[in-house]
């Protein structure tokens, strides 16, 4: 069944968990799938693109982005109603990005991208409550990007760039409280950057991609602590396209190229020791699929994109799913507090 406008509150079809979230290729209105009834539901907000980054702790409501140049932040009950805009920000050229919606939490954390009269740019790591207001910097230095909260929402993870004495860009792990008062480097790698930080989700560790030049990918992690040492799990050069963890953090599953010989991009099971080289396994996906990207993990379930298709694959009985939409960027899961929107206020 796909419903192809808002139906409104309450739904006479309400949607179930768990939930997928997902913006097309087109960019022009948001999916929302449940997988439980095989239902759609379609919700546009008018000709903007349109972005969607996660859900609120209960489920209930959307936390997107609309427009690009700039982008604003807001979050829309499930059947498109009641929009609301949360960042009051008093700069004259400025857009968000990047949200990450605080576990079990009432803030959310994003990129706020500043353009000055000169059109230089900062990327400043800020936070802003799910109910909307000004927003609070945790960062200063101007270049800071992909915040991403701790499983018990009292850190947030992200790297912050720094121009080295040679005058290259580069990048390095930080952590910062959710407060902003205690703020730790967690890398600090002679050259190269840090991308993709990824807590783990029992909180114990942060996983990342170091590229000691560009397109040679390495994975990593480190203890989530500030007195941790990074460990090393490959050494051979991949291109690493994106970066997740299995729901009870024994391992992480990356997308990427150029693993173990093959040229194409396969989901990759990375062990937590040993070397991912050798001992990275794939992910037995349908040999059909190609170029797949964009994995995410619910229990039960795993989503990820193939050539723009999006697939879901039951991880308890191996049965396969084709969603009849174009993925564009990585699928969003309802959180574990969610059951169903009819349970959801008004």
């Amino acid at each position: 069944m796909r419903v192809g406008a808002a139906p409104g509150f309450p739904s006479a079809n309400p949607l179930a968990a768990p939930l997928l979230a997902l913006d097309v290729a087109a960019s022009d209105h948001l999916t929302l799938y449940d997988v439980t009834n095989d239902a759609y539901r379609d919700l546009t907000f008018g000709r903007t693109l349109h972005r969607v980054w996660g859900f609120t702790p209960d489920g209930c409501r959307l936390i997107i982005t609309l427009g690009n140049n700039p982008a604003r932040l807001y979050t829309t009950r499930l059947d498109g109603g009641d929009l609301r805009e949360l960042v009051q920000y008093t700069g004259t050229s400025w857009s968000v990005w990047d949200a990450h919606m605080q576990p079990n939490g009432d803030r959310i954390a994003f990129t706020l991208i500043d353009t000055d009269g000169n059109g230089d740019q900062r990327h400043r790591l800020a936070v802003v409550s799910v109910n909307g207001g000004e927003p609070a910097f945790l960062s200063v230095t101007g270049d800071e990007h992909t915040p991403r909260w701790s499983a018990d929402g009292q850190w947030i993870v992200y790297v912050s760039y720094e121009t080295s004495p040679e005058g290259s860009r580069e990048a390095d792990l930080w952590m910062v409280s959710a407060d902003g008062l205690n703020k730790y480097r967690m890398t600090n790698f002679n050259a190269g950057s840090v991308s993709m930080p990824r807590p783990s989700p029992d909180g114990d560790l942060i996983g990342f991609v170091y590229s000691p030049s560009p397109n040679n990918d390495q994975f990593w992690m480190i203890g989530a602590q500030p007195d941790a040492l990074p460990t090393q799990l490959s050494y051979n050069a991949v291109l690493a396209l994106d970066l997740t963890w299995l729901p009870d953090s024994s391992a992480m599953v990356a997308a990427a190229r150029d693993m173990q010989g093959i040229a194409e991009n396969r989901l990759w099971r990375i062990p937590l020791v040993g070397n991912a080289d050798s001992d990275a396994a794939q992910i037995p996906v349908d040999a059909a699929l190609n170029y797949l990207d964009y994995p995410r993990f619910d229990l039960g379930w795993l989503a990820f994109r193939s050539e723009y298709g999006l697939e879901l694959l039951n991880m308890n009985d191996g049965a396969w799913r084709t969603l009849d939409n174009a993925a564009n960027t990585p699928p969003v899961w309802s959180p574990a507090g969610f059951a169903s929107e009819a349970a959801c206020p008004a």
